[in-house]
């Protein structure tokens, strides 16, 4: 992308707090588009920009309509932690609280939606040994609830929704050098940044491409970032 946008678009962001929310928002402010910044609680402090709107909503209980209302494109990055209990019985934000936006935009007459999925939806043949067997064993329930969620949105006729597939997400700075294909990350990879994954939706809601379809998205990572220690550390939320 360049540093502005040919045409300003108004953007709404649900899940704006976490990791992928505040660097779609970033994306979206260096490329001088409005953003609605939507998340289960208000920000204790707010950025002194005019442009970034903080709205208050719960995705599994209210109604999402204004907060779409308008809006050029829709980026949901919500999810969950990694906390044990959670992962146990994760509650349904990919798949209600994804249904709630779908309906909300059809409502609205909204029709592009980014969502983050995940590459393990497709296979779960990724990384080593050591990395496989912890990471698909305490996700495997958000990956079947993601799978379900990629699912649903096949009903949605009336969204050109694009569900991207990111690996292992992990922080550090913007690259806009990662890779993107069809369905499943390359074999030699596993990691995806939040900034280069928050960049990359923001890219899709400005070209419009990958309509109703599965990018996955990685990045060839220093080995320090992909040894047992850093990867384990971060499934146990280290």
């Amino acid at each position: 992308m360049t540093d502005a946008a040919d045409k300003p678009l108004t953007l709404t962001i649900f899940g704006a707090s976490g990791a992928t929310g505040r660097a779609a928002i970033k994306a979206a402010r260096r490329r001088n588009h409005k953003v609605r910044a939507v998340d289960h609680h208000l920000p204790e402090q707010s950025e002194d920009d005019p442009m970034i709107t903080h709205v208050q909503a719960d995705v599994l209980q209210d109604d999402l309509r204004e907060h779409v209302r308008g809006a050029d494109a829709v980026l949901s990055c919500v999810g969950v932690g990694n906390a044990p209990e959670t992962l146990l019985d994760p509650p349904p934000l990919y798949t209600d609280g994804t249904d709630a936006i779908c309906n909300a935009m059809e409502a609205e007459a909204v029709k592009r939606l980014i969502v983050i999925s995940a590459t393990f939806v497709e296979t779960r043949n990724r990384g080593p040994i050591w990395f496989k067997l912890p990471a698909m064993t305490s996700l495997h329930l958000v990956f079947e609830q993601m799978k379900e969620m990629e699912h649903n949105l096949q009903r949605h006729k009336g969204l050109d929704w694009t569900a991207v597939r990111p690996g292992w997400l992990m922080e550090g700075p913007l690259t806009e050098d990662y890779v993107v294909q069809d369905d499943e990350i390359p074999k030699d990879l596993i990691r995806t940044r939040h900034a280069d994954l928050g960049h990359f939706m923001v890219s899709l809601a400005e070209s419009g491409e990958w309509v109703r379809q599965t990018p996955a998205i990685a990045r060839d990572e220093p080995a320090h970032t992909t040894s047992p220690l850093a990867v384990l550390d971060e499934i146990m939320g280290g």
